[in-house]
């Protein structure tokens, strides 16, 4: 573990040092976590908030394709509704909600791919990574079976909120767009609950939803017209098996793959590069 010298500012306004040490990285497989009512209780609340989380979004991307659809409202069709730059804020105004709601139980991933690039940065057991991903992809599948339920008539009819590559784009643009999308989630993860910034950082409160919950708006603002903007393979996986249809599956890849690669270079590139070198400047000042 590294150990380094961090800068706090007493009531005096002179700066004195501080020590941080890194946590310890999570063991690879702990089966004792298996005996812990905490573990089960952090699956729980992962598939509780996916499951929120699907049916409130998907909802609304259903009610703005009824709302803007030409054959319904004739007068202002293009106008009605919320729009993409409301899809977006519904999407990152619940990852904020969830987030905050469930970070101090299950440090609220509500993400596989989140999952996943914290599992690489050994932030989490392989055993919680498992199970925190299958509640995920289960809670997404009840939280759009919740919305064909309540709008059984709408919801075939207007996509079932599928991600689906769109027209006019090659499967090469989706992937990049899934990968960058997704990278810049999860480093914005990584770098919003940093431990070593609560450390360096005391004196300047951070809010780790809120960042969090803006990169998912801004990402869906960018990537909704090129496949509706996935970056999270259980959203994308809960909207196929119910919606069910030949193309969401054909394009199901993009929305695994993509994230996954996205979710691993967010990982390197903030535990290798950056925190690498902070840890190496850090020992250098605690030598000097």
């Amino acid at each position: 573990m590294a150990k380094d010298i961090e800068a706090s500012a007493p009531e005096g306004g002179e700066f004195s040092a501080k020590d941080y040490t890194d946590p310890p990285p999570a063991p690879l497989i702990d089966l004792e976590e298996l005996t812990k009512w905490s573990l089960y209780r952090a699956v729980i609340a992962e598939f509780i908030a996916t499951l929120l989380f699907l049916y409130i979004t998907v909802a609304t991307v259903i009610g703005y394709k009824h709302q803007s659809d030409a054959t319904v409202n004739t007068t202002d069709a293009a106008c009605s509704g919320v729009g993409i730059l409301g899809i977006a804020w519904a999407f990152g105004g619940m990852i904020f909600i969830l987030v905050y709601c469930t970070a101090g139980i299950s440090g609220g991933h509500i993400n596989p791919a989140v999952t996943f690039g914290l599992f690489l940065a050994r932030k989490v057991s392989l055993i919680r990574a498992v199970l925190y991903i299958i509640a995920q992809c289960l809670g997404a599948i009840c939280g759009v079976g919740l919305v064909k339920g309540f709008q059984s008539a709408y919801y075939v009819r207007y996509g079932g909120g599928a991600n689906e590559l769109s027209d006019g784009y090659s499967k090469g643009t989706g992937l990049g767009a899934e990968i960058i999308g997704t990278f810049v989630l999860v480093y914005t993860v990584f770098s919003a609950t940093d431990p070593k910034r609560n450390a360096r950082d005391s004196h300047i409160p951070v809010l780790a939803p809120l960042p969090i919950g803006f990169a998912v708006f801004m990402v869906h603002l960018a990537t909704i017209p090129i496949t509706g903007t996935g970056i999270n393979p259980a959203r994308s996986l809960g909207a196929a098996v119910i919606y069910n249809k030949d193309k969401a599956w054909d394009d199901q890849w993009i929305f695994w793959v993509g994230p996954l690669i996205g979710a691993a270079i967010a990982a390197a590139y903030h535990q290798y590069v950056l925190r690498a070198s902070a840890t190496k400047l850090g020992s250098y000042r605690s030598n000097a």
